[in-house]
């Protein structure tokens, strides 16, 4: 190599070197004014013996992420675990769960389909629930497709 080409690789690479760090220091610098991006994730629920187990994990999410202003957490329940969030059926310790994770902003979505299978209406519910009228399943979906994270447990 010349001294002529390596006096301008030299200066490519410096150039480009430079572009790089600018670019990252401007990332971090939005980074830190915009804080950490909310952590979207929408949790599957339709087996009864999950229940109390898929209510656990949101709380321990929630804790995990640092708080509710962390995480932006929606729970999407269908099938025969819609049984457990009716209003005159569900017991003291699923309601309480319910009414935390609820004040902590997490949505609830009950599917349309469960609802008019097991023939109850949103009132029929334990409040914060919403009614998916286009089905759980669907709901889910719309949400993967909006950037949540799926989680079933």
């Amino acid at each position: 190599m010349t001294f002529k080409r390596r006096a301008l690789f030299g200066r490519a690479l410096t150039a480009s070197l430079a572009g790089v760090l600018a670019g990252r220091a401007a990332s971090a610098a939005t980074a830190t004014s915009t804080g950490p991006a909310k952590q979207k994730v929408v949790y599957h629920l339709a087996d009864t013996e999950k229940v109390m187990f898929a209510l656990g994990n949101i709380r321990n999410h929630i804790d995990g992420m640092g708080g509710p202003q962390a995480v932006d957490i929606v729970l999407v329940v269908h099938g025969p675990a819609l049984t457990f969030f009716h209003l005159q059926k569900a017991n003291l310790k699923t309601s309480q769960q319910v009414a935390r994770i609820s004040a902590e902003g997490v949505r609830m979505a009950a599917c349309g389909n469960t609802m008019t299978a097991q023939k109850v209406e949103i009132a029929d519910l334990l409040p914060g629930f919403v009614r998916a009228d286009e089905g759980g399943v669907v709901r889910i979906a719309q949400l993967q497709t909006e950037g949540y994270v799926y989680i079933r447990p």
